[in-house]
């Protein structure tokens, strides 16, 4: 499985329109065996898409994001899931392990049912 994670240093980027810095790492076996690091503009939310889908990456994690590009990625096949933070080589960790996300790494006042986006055609993990 792939996933792509925004990032600003090594923590996730906490909000998506000001990310320049994707993080994509590939889990199999509940370990994350490879990362790979590209430059992004998240003013072309519509480019992240394409790239995203050209590198079948079906989800997408992020701080707070705009109505916006939120929009632009669910008008795709792309998983959003939002309002997440914390370090990120401690995130991955955690979500290789367990498949999903942790309470802790969710922004407060965000539950993983309230800033998980789908759209119907989306991966489902």
């Amino acid at each position: 499985m792939k996933i792509a994670v925004t990032i600003w240093g090594n923590r996730i980027s906490p909000v998506f329109d000001a990310s320049s810095n994707l993080l994509i790492a590939e889990i199999e076996n509940s370990i994350v065996v490879s990362k790979t690091f590209k430059t992004i503009n998240p003013d072309t939310p519509e480019t992240l898409v394409n790239l995203l889908t050209h590198l079948g990456v079906p989800v997408l994690i992020c701080g707070a994001i705009s109505q916006k590009a939120s929009d632009t990625i669910l008008q795709s096949r792309i998983e959003l899931i939002s309002f997440v933070t914390g370090n990120t080589d401690r995130f991955l960790e955690s979500f290789a392990l367990k498949n999903g996300i942790e309470k802790g790494f969710m922004m407060p006042g965000c539950s993983t049912h309230y800033c998980r986006k789908r759209n119907p055609g989306a991966t489902i993990f």
